[in-house]
């Protein structure tokens, strides 16, 4: 769930993420730096709402704050994510960052897992489970 809309109504997002360990924080970088990691996401918007727009983000490649830090840098932080931009926080100190789906291959039975999470139960995420 971030503030702004992203720029296309889905796209890639490619960043070379360098992490300061003193901050707990990783920034995104156009170019490749010093240190840095190539961190590659696929977005798409599945709706908009009145103050923010729900994505839906699919990681190419999985690196510290990854999701964060690459969608601050296209001014679209996520909802109530204080270090990465947010205007406030949210009334319980969470960010609106939700796993909703992974899957991957079962590492004696080579047989591939899905494992799906319930919505949070907040009014925010309740307006984009309705769709």
């Amino acid at each position: 769930m971030v503030k702004n809309d992203p720029p296309n109504k889905k796209g890639t997002l490619v960043h070379f993420l360098k992490r300061n360990p003193k901050q707990n924080k990783s920034y995104a970088n156009i170019k490749e730096v010093p240190d840095s990691k190539r961190a590659v996401l696929h977005y798409e918007i599945l709706k908009k709402l009145d103050n923010f727009t729900a994505l839906q983000i699919e990681l190419e490649t999985g690196r510290h704050h990854q999701i964060r830090a690459q969608l601050s840098s296209i001014n679209c932080p996520i909802k109530g994510d204080l270090k990465y931009g947010s205007d406030r926080s949210n009334k319980d100190g969470s960010i609106h960052l939700h796993a909703r789906k992974i899957t991957f291959v079962h590492p004696v039975k080579k047989e591939e897992i899905t494992i799906t999470a319930p919505v949070p139960s907040d009014n925010v995420w309740k307006s984009i489970s309705k769709q």
